[in-house]
Formats: C-alpha cells, sequence, structure tokens
C-alpha cells in the first residue's frame, strides 16, 4: 500500500501573497509537504472581513485551490512578537517562502540573512516580478509586466502587430510559481548531497525569457526577430493555426509533420496541396479553402471526424466549461472531490503531477485565514498563557 507522498516530511513557511507563491506551495503541497501560509492580519486590506468564521468564508477558502493543503497563521510582523514567532516557527522548517518586492523582508526582520542564522540548512526562495538584482528590480508590476519584458507578449498576437493578452498563466504561474516550485525541489535534492541550504532568487521575467529558450535559439542562429502571426508556432502558416466552424466555435490545427499535413488535406478533399505545406506563395489561397471548408461543419462535428482519422493532430478550442466535461480530462482526474465543506462537495482542479509510487494528493482543503494559528503556536513550544497575551497584543490572530 502506498503510505507517502514525495515530500512527506518537508515544511513550508509561506509568507506569499500574490498567485506565484500560492501556486508554487500549493503543487509542493499536492506532493506531501506541510505548508504553513502566513497571513497578514485583518486589518490589512488584503485579507479584510476575510477571517471571520462563517460559512460563506468557509467556502471562498475551501473553494480555492491555492489554499489546499495549508494551515494558516496570521502574524503581524511589523511587531517584534510577530517576528519572534515567525523565526520560532522557522527554526526547524526546510523551506521559506516569500514574494515581496526587494527589500521589504529587510523591513519585516525575516531576510534571507536573517532566517539563515536561525536555521542554516533553510531553503530561501524569494518570487518576484523583476528579481533581487538589476535596474529594474524595486519597479512594480504584474503578468502582463512580466511578458512583455521578458519577451512572450510580443509574439502573441496577429500578424497586424497587436499583442493579444493571455490569462495570467505565463509569468504568475508558470515562469514564477511553477519555476520556483522546480527550483527548490532542486535545492532540496542538492541540500541532501551538501548539507547546506541556500537563497533562491525567483524572476518572473527571468522565467518568461527562460520560456522562450527555443526562440531564443533561432534569434541568435539567423537574427531574424520573431513576430507574432508569422512565425510556424504563433499563427503565421496554415498548418499551425486556428479555423472558426459552423456553429462560430473553432478547430486548431497543428499538422506540423509532412503526414500529418497529407491526412488533413485527404481528408478534407485538399489533395492538390498536399506537396504544398511549405510553398508560401500558396498559404493565401490554403488559408482560404481551409476557412471555407471549416464552415461546413461545427466543431464537435470536425472533432469526431478527425478522432476517427489516422494521425490528425487537431482539437477543438475549449471554453472552460468544456474542459471540465471533457472525458479525457475525466479520465485523468484533472478535477476531483476534493473534500466537502459544511456538507456540500468541493470540486477542484486535480493533480497535475502523476508520480506513481508516491501520488500528490489533496489532505485538507484551504481554511479561513487564522484558523490554525493556536494549533501551529503550540506545535512549536508557545503554552496557552503564551498565547494569550500574544492575541492579546494582536500579535497574532485566529
Amino acid at each position: 500500500m502506498i503510505t507517502k507522498t514525495a515530500l512527506d516530511g518537508i515544511k513550508i513557511v509561506d509568507l506569499s501573497r500574490m498567485a506565484p507563491g500560492p501556486f508554487c506551495s500549493m503543487m509542493l503541497g499536492d506532493m506531501g509537504a506541510d505548508v504553513i501560509k502566513v497571513d497578514a492580519p485583518p486589518t490589512a486590506r488584503i485579507i479584510a472581513n476575510k477571517t471571520s468564521n462563517d460559512p460563506q468564508n468557509r467556502k471562498i477558502a475551501a473553494t480555492n485551490p491555492l489554499n489546499r493543503n495549508k494551515r494558516s497563521i496570521i502574524l503581524d510582523l511589523k511587531k517584534e512578537v510577530g517576528i519572534e514567532v515567525l523565526h520560532q516557527i522557522c527554526r526547524d522548517a526546510d523551506i521559506f517562502i516569500e514574494g515581496f518586492r526587494p527589500g521589504v523582508v529587510n523591513r519585516l526582520g525575516c531576510d534571507y540573512e536573517t532566517i539563515k542564522k536561525i536555521n542554516p540548512s533553510i531553503i530561501y526562495c524569494s518570487i518576484s516580478g523583476y528579481g533581487q538584482t538589476g535596474p529594474y528590480k524595486d519597479l512594480v508590476g504584474h503578468d502582463v509586466n512580466y511578458i512583455s519584458i521578458g519577451g512572450a507578449l510580443g509574439l502573441i498576437g496577429t500578424e497586424d502587430n497587436r499583442p493579444s493578452i493571455p490569462y495570467n498563466i505565463i509569468a504568475d504561474f508558470a515562469a514564477g510559481g511553477m519555476n520556483a516550485a522546480f527550483s527548490i525541489v532542486c535545492a532540496l535534492f542538492s541540500r541532501t548531497n551538501t548539507g547546506e541550504g541556500q537563497q533562491i532568487d525567483i524572476s518572473m521575467s527571468d522565467g518568461v525569457t527562460y520560456l522562450l529558450s527555443s526562440i531564443s535559439g533561432e534569434y541568435f542562429r539567423s537574427g531574424t526577430v520573431p513576430k507574432p502571426g508569422q512565425m510556424t508556432l504563433n499563427g503565421g502558416v496554415p498548418y499551425y493555426n486556428v479555423f472558426e466552424c459552423e456553429d462560430g466555435k473553432y478547430i486548431s490545427l497543428g499538422c506540423i509533420e509532412p503526414n500529418f499535413w497529407r491526412n488533413l488535406c485527404l481528408t478534407l478533399g485538399l489533395n492538390k496541396f498536399s506537396d504544398s505545406q511549405h510553398d508560401t506563395e500558396k498559404y493565401a489561397e490554403i488559408v482560404q479553402n481551409l476557412k471555407t471548408i471549416f464552415m461546413t461543419k461545427k466543431r464537435d462535428e470536425w472533432w469526431d471526424l478527425f478522432r476517427k482519422t489516422k494521425d490528425i493532430a487537431a482539437a477543438p478550442v475549449y471554453d472552460f466549461d468544456e474542459v471540465v466535461g471533457d472525458p479525457h480530462s475525466k479520465a485523468r482526474d484533472m478535477f476531483i472531490q476534493a473534500g466537502t465543506i459544511d456538507g456540500d462537495p468541493i470540486t477542484q482542479v486535480g493533480i497535475g503531477s502523476k508520480l506513481m509510487n508516491t501520488p500528490g494528493s489533496i489532505r485538507t482543503l484551504g481554511r479561513i485565514p487564522g484558523a490554525d494559528s493556536e494549533d501551529i503556536l503550540e506545535e512549536i513550544g508557545y503554552s496557552k498563557d503564551e498565547i494569550k497575551l500574544l492575541m492579546g497584543a494582536k500579535a497574532v490572530f485566529s
């Protein structure tokens, strides 16, 4: 029987607030880590009115996947005793995550050098927009800014050069949170060999550029500046593109391989273009033919046809509710019953990493801020009287 997850015994202290850090610690929590989320006091704008233990707040916390597999303590880090509690929590922690602008943790008394003195083996991960060094390090920003500086936004859009803003999955979740989780696991592996912790500097703009590694190789080889709607993989060719169907929905084509393209042409009755996949002079004619043909059937009719036809790279462009209902998503457990809140079942996104021997799990749903403050304090050695004093001083909240 499988009884362990991959990160059993790993303790994480998470001070992050916005998407990248919570997604990072969600990923690590899904793999078994014990995540202690340090929330801001209820007077702070970011969690005002969210700490009362009422059904609505419980449901908000429970339905947010970024909060699952975590416990919450509320600390006022602007008070010396609040910092002392944080330091105590960090003494036996393995990982410390923060997502503030550079310099903020110094003012809060929880910068790397300070935490390292308390716990020399700590792995300390800072996630920020532009990193801890460089001329942009102190600038504010969000996903759209980081994908702009990092180079991704300039590649996404149509040939008329107007950028198309994607949802914030590129910088926040991939270049930020997922990159941080990967880096932390690398640092954990390194620590098993060296016995030493270390600091990790995650810049979301760096991460975006890192994701463009293939494009960078082509640029340095040829000197050609990639443009939106003009490259093979961003809409510049008919065989890797999207087309509107009869019902106003879209089908995507990814027929890069010659045999995929020939099979598509055969299926659509466009044999005359079978050998014209890379004939740019015929692209306008090919695209017009594809547009006309795809408008003769509904999207799912095309999808049914292509799934039955061997070797045609195509797929429907789904709205999110269609992703939820898709049989493949269901077969892959990408949406699961994660638990219940006040008797109501909670559906959440499943776990993307499928480890066969030490699979991830959803052990607890998200908790309202401060729900675990007293338990965490008792764990690290505070008596009930000491906890009462901390609560009275408004250094800790529950």
